[in-house]
């Protein structure tokens, strides 16, 4: 017969409990009632039986300063994780190309513990739905051509400050909630931040509209080299993703999970709730070459190109006789994440009204793709690496594949011998 411990409050947090079992054990639960009402029921301890499981009823007083906050094993010990401080001092100090980087990425980690703190609490403090100005108007769309969220305005200032204010190694910000890239002299109102060696690029609060569902939704970032502290102009930030010396995401789910590469694999630090640091829990994450999982939104269906679709109906037929599984949360953090881990691909390609597909080439598409790739996986634009593409302008879109090697080339090779198929040709 199993054992199981639980505390149980005066407020009888464990009624749901023991509506699920017998008729016998809720007889049980009404002999209660005499010792609910009593003073000293905290002291009380007692046990129900259902014939499969007994449980051990140990009543505690919620004011007391002795009542556990959540049920916890007694035996459960924290694991003796590094923190991100020190994984980045050890990192810095083999690598001596990114030692300039150590203060920048241990601000945008502290970043991202702000903008954790601040998706949590987004409905108690009001930081749901559209941003306005001091008129209660809504604040102009973004050069994205979409109505700006209160988290956008607030997570992107955040990120601006982290960037620049760390340290003088960044010279220049490029944001996807901004029109133009920005000089650190600008964001932080002094000359002395716009001597850097390196520009950064980011999308702030990727999938805002899912906070309003508290769906996941994620921050992701990329530094690139620029040589002799380029001014902020677009010429600086014309670099394709082969250039790019560091890049990672945040993840704001049921846990907060910092993912990170510096160009030598990828690791991962998981945000414990207790101290509010970074803890190492994933070393050297690594890909599945071949995936069941497949993330696309599949609504676009009849406005996918031939190959697309040909490639979409080849991955519901199943992987190597296994059946595949869909999973699309509408955040692309979110949805990368989970085929980093469990292998797979992630699809945004492009449709026959927006053939470069929705998702930004610098925010978003170099940063994951090496991401990807240093895990051992892959991104692609259908037809070739994401990580080559020229940027033409800050904004340029792209379609986009990112996950295991295999799957990703498959995709590929299905724009490879179906781009000349005509649409009704399926």
């Amino acid at each position: 017969m199993g054992m199981v411990t639980l505390y149980v409050s005066s407020s009888l947090a464990l009624l749901p409990l023991l509506l699920s079992m017998s008729v016998t054990s809720m007889h049980a639960w009404s002999s209660l009632a005499p010792y609910r009402n009593d003073a000293n029921f905290s002291n009380k301890s007692l046990r129900l039986s259902t014939g499969k499981i007994t449980l051990s009823l140990n009543a505690v007083d919620e004011s007391s300063s002795d009542a556990p906050a959540q049920i916890i094993p007694k035996q459960m010990k924290k694991k003796k994780l590094k923190t991100f401080q020190r994984y980045l001092e050890i990192e810095c100090w083999k690598r001596q190309d990114v030692r300039d980087l150590e203060r920048v990425l241990i601000a945008v980690s502290d970043a991202c513990r702000q903008i954790s703190r601040i998706v949590s609490r987004a409905k108690t403090d009001d930081l749901y739905g559209v941003a306005t100005n001091t008129d209660g108007s809504p604040l102009d769309e973004n050069v994205q051509g979409e109505v700006q969220q209160k988290l956008d305005v607030v997570c992107n200032t955040i990120m601006l400050r982290a960037f620049c204010g760390c340290s003088s190694s960044i010279a220049a910000v490029a944001s996807e909630e901004e029109d133009t890239p920005r000089c650190c002299s600008d964001v932080m109102g002094s000359d002395a931040f716009s001597v850097g060696d390196y520009v950064a690029v980011f999308d702030p609060i990727d999938g805002s509209k899912n906070i309003d569902s508290s769906l996941p939704v994620g921050t992701i970032f990329g530094i690139y080299k620029a040589s002799g502290g380029l001014p902020a102009d677009v010429s600086a930030f014309k670099q394709n993703g082969n250039t790019m010396v560091a890049a990672g995401y945040c993840l704001y789910s049921a846990t907060t999970i910092l993912v990170l590469t510096l160009g030598s694999g990828v690791d991962g630090f998981t945000l414990d709730p207790d101290n509010y640091r970074f803890l190492h829990t994933h070393e050297d994450i690594r890909i599945p070459a071949r995936g069941n999982i497949y993330s696309i939104n599949e609504a676009n269906f009849h406005e996918f190109t031939e190959p697309v679709k040909r490639y979409l109906d080849s991955m519901k037929s199943g992987v190597n006789g296994k059946r595949t599984n869909a999973r699309y949360v509408g955040a692309l953090v979110a949805d990368v994440h989970n085929v980093l881990l469990n292998g797979g691909v992630y699809s945004y390609p492009g449709t026959l009204s927006n053939p470069n597909g929705k998702l930004r080439l610098l925010y978003e598409g170099c940063p994951m793709a090496m991401i990807m790739e240093q895990a051992g996986g892959a991104g692609s634009t259908g037809f070739g690496r994401i990580l080559d593409v020229n940027p033409v302008e800050t904004h340029q879109r792209i379609p986009m594949y990112l996950g295991s090697i295999e799957n990703v080339f498959e995709a590929d090779q299905f724009h490879t011998y179906y781009s000349d198929v005509k649409e009704e040709g399926h």
